[in-house]
This record gives C-alpha cells, structure tokens and sequence, in this order.
C-alpha cells in the first residue's frame, strides 16, 4: 500500500511531513513525497522513500520571508495542480506491475489544491495538521469575528479585552488582527486553510494530554477521525529533515557545561528582527549572566549578513559563556543535559521539541500561530513566560533569570518536568499517541479495503 505526502515547503512544515512519513514506512506503507521546487528534500537521507516533483514555477533564488509568503502560497496551489493530476494518476494506472495501491494521500492544509485532486481521482486524502488544535480553534473563530467586524473594524482600545470562548487570548493575540481591514480574497484563502474539505480525518502532531478538550470540540464539529500522535520526533528513530546545514561544534562547547545552565536562543527558519532587537536581546543575554547558545541564522537580522550588527565588544564581553552559531541541531541541543531554558519564536514543532525534553521556555512569538502557542504555554499549559515587544535588556535578563534560576520560575520548571513524563508515558508501548499511529496505521488499510469494494461492487 502506497501513502503519498504532499508537504508545504517550508521547514516547519518539512519536517513533520518526512516524521509522518518514517513512522508510516516503519508499519509496511511504501511512501512517496510529491514536493515542489522550492526546498526539496533531500533524497539521500531517505532512502526507502520514493521523491516525486511539482514544478512550482516559484524561481531558483525564491527565498520568501512571512511576509512574502501570500503569493508563494498561491502561486503553489495553482501551478502544482496539473503536475500532481499527473503524477497520481501515473501511480493509479501502474499500481498493480507496481504492487502498491494508492492507499490515500497526506497533504499539508496550506497545500490546499491537494483536496479536489484527489477527489476527482477518488482518492482518500487527510490532512496533517503542522500547528496547534488551539490553533485552529483559534482560526475559526477569528474567521467568524471578520464577518462581525467586516465594516466597523475593532476599535484599538478593545485589544486588549478577552475574547469569548477564547481564553487566554486578547484581541491583540489574534492571527488575522480585526483592527484594521482585511482583503476579502484573503479571507477566503483562511478558510480554505482551516475547512476539511473532503479530507476524511485530520492527524496532529499534538498530544490529548496537552490539548485533549480542544481536540475533543474540534472533533465533534468535524465529524471525521482525529489521530493525535505527537510528538512526532519520539515515535520516529533519528533523520535529517532539515533544510540549512546545521553547526554540531556547539555540542562540544555544551559538553562542557554545567547541568542545565545554558539558555538556548533560536528563533527559528523564517523569523526576521530589527537590529534594534537584536542589541537588546545581546545586552539582556550579557547581563543575565547565564551561559547561552544563539542561533543567529543568514538573514535573521533585517539588512544584515549575520552578526555584524551586534554591539560592538560583545563577542569580547561574554568570551567563552556564550557561543554563537548559524544553525543548530535543535533536537540534540534540546536533549543536552545543559540545557536550562529555551527563548524561542514559538513555531509548534519547538515547542515539541522543547516541551518533550521538560525544557521551559521563554515565548518571543513572531507571527502567525506563534502569538497563540505562547498565550497557551504561558497562560494555559504554564511552562513558559512571554517576553513581549517591545524588547528591552532589563526585562530580557529578569525573564531569563526567572526562567532559570529565581525561585519566582520554580513551578514553571516542574510543569516543564511534569510534561516531559506525560509525552514519555504517551509514546511508550499502550500509551496513547502510541495507540493513535495504531489505530491510524488501521485506518488507512480500511480505506483501501474501502477502495476495493466499491471497485468489485462496481
């Protein structure tokens, strides 16, 4: 049985995608990714996986920021349509000399196309889901909110008041703010992202121990099977999913630190800040006095190379306390017995990450889902605190000290504790992410069982 992938292309969303993938190929599904230009895999770290390609007609040098993202995303969901037409057919027509039935196909909610391809080739399809059920919870009532405010937009001096059947989100917290006025086409493009289409389940790279009666809600209006089998990286055995070469020197100068002394600062592949920013975030770090890792990536800093825009005697000033690094790998630095505390953008798979090792963090979100993520880790799931802008060195040393070492962070430390055993006794044999890839390894076989029927019926 063949299971094809349609991930976006994009890192946070790569990598979940191949996860999904690995564990899938490790219950006897054959796997192909159909992938566009921009951001390949790479084939060669894996192997048993079958790589088909869409052409996106995006560019060579495409190198989108978020903020370039709208015509990345439509222009993706309208070049690539005929090439998978192409590619899934081929598959159906030499499925037998192949020995594969096309099981069903697993796309990315941004690769929204995905769904009327396969329903014209009656192909099951389901979604991942790369972000938080809170998330779309969240997304679905802040479509529903643009209706009320399509014509009197929200006054600024509300943003700051709860919204209903939102807690703890603010008006301000919003993905798609209500202040000011949004394009209708836009609009439409969210729904199209948050709808099920024809998908006959959605899968989660979440845990029912984190987001149990959200998922619940969001289950009872779909009305499809939800499979919660996060964290997707501890059902997986090690690989390689990502798309910028990654330092591994900064695990030797790890090795020499004490036992959870070290912040660890990254903000993720498509996060851009202001040089303003970043020297306060330099001062904040040199006055905490902790020991940190910072990943700097090419590009982080608005019309910067790298770090040349970093307080001049810095480098000097911190000496061997702090390393600086281009990228790093994240899982491994998460894992080190050094690590005390993440400062992070607040994408979805770091939280995972994080929260997986009882590793705490410090919220900075950027965009998109990342607001949400850090009211809920702050407010809700309370294994983190959020530093908002704008940024300041005094209050960047207090949180990270509060984080790490005040007595003030005490129970944000034992949360982040109390939650790495829940995700170990989830993913162990019986637990229930474990039981979930079970049931959706047996879900998928029904729907070519399905598939069958109807053809002998026929």
């Amino acid at each position: 049985m063949r299971v094809v992938l349609v991930p976006f292309p994009l890192q946070g969303h790569i990598t979940p995608m191949l996860q999904l993938g690995s564990m899938l190929h490790s219950k006897g599904f054959s796997i192909t990714i159909a992938h566009t230009d921009h951001n390949p895999p790479n084939p060669s770290n894996h192997p048993n996986f079958t790589f088909v390609n869409l052409p996106d007609q995006l560019g060579p040098n495409s190198n989108p920021t978020f903020h370039d993202l709208l015509p990345v995303i439509l222009g993706i969901n309208n070049y690539c349509r005929e090439p998978l037409h192409k590619h899934l057919s081929e598959m159906i027509e030499n499925q037998e000399r192949d020995g594969g039935v096309v099981a069903c196909v697993i796309h990315d909610p941004i690769m929204y196309f995905v769904d009327s391809v396969a329903k014209q080739l009656q192909i099951p399809s389901l979604i991942l889901r790369t972000t938080s059920a809170a998330y779309l919870k969240t997304m679905r009532i802040n479509v529903e909110l643009h209706q009320e405010y399509k014509y009197t937009p929200l006054p600024e001096s509300r943003l700051l008041e709860k919204v209903s059947n939102l807690e703890p989100l603010r008006f301000k917290d919003l993905p798609s703010p209500l202040h000011v006025r949004i394009p209708e086409f836009i609009i439409q493009l969210q729904r199209d992202l948050i709808n099920k289409g024809s998908s006959v389940a959605f899968i989660w790279n979440t845990l029912d121990d984190l987001e149990g009666l959200i998922l619940s809600e969001l289950q009872e209006k779909d009305n499809i099977p939800f499979f919660s089998i996060g964290p997707f990286h501890k059902l997986v055995p090690k690989l390689s999913t990502t798309l910028i070469e990654e330092d591994k020197t900064c695990m030797e100068w790890l090795d020499k630190q004490s036992l959870k002394s070290v912040l660890y600062v990254s903000f993720g592949s498509l996060a851009t800040l202001e040089s303003k920013a970043v020297v306060e975030i330099a001062r904040g770090l040199a006055q905490s006095e902790q020991p940190f890792l910072w990943v700097i990536r090419p590009g982080l800093i608005k019309g910067s190379k790298w770090i040349e825009d970093l307080p001049e005697g810095f480098q000097e000033e911190i000496g061997q306390r702090g390393l600086i690094v281009k990228w790093a790998p994240q899982r491994d630095v998460l894992s080190h017995f050094a690590i005390g505390a993440f400062w992070s953008h607040c994408g979805w798979n770091s939280i995972m990450e994080s929260a997986s090792q009882g590793v705490p963090l410090i919220c900075k979100p950027c965009f998109s889902d990342q607001r949400v993520n850090a009211m809920f880790l702050t407010h809700v799931w309370k294994i983190g605190i959020l530093l908002d802008d704008p940024l300041d060195r005094e209050s960047i040393e207090k949180s990270i000290r509060r984080v790490m070492v005040d007595e003030e962070g005490k129970e944000i430390r034992e949360n982040a504790m109390d939650f790495k055993q829940k995700v170990h006794a989830s993913v162990q044999q019986g637990g229930d992410s474990n039981k979930c890839l079970n049931e959706l390894t047996d879900f998928i076989a029904s729907l070519v069982m399905a598939q069958k029927s109807n053809t002998n019926d026929g």
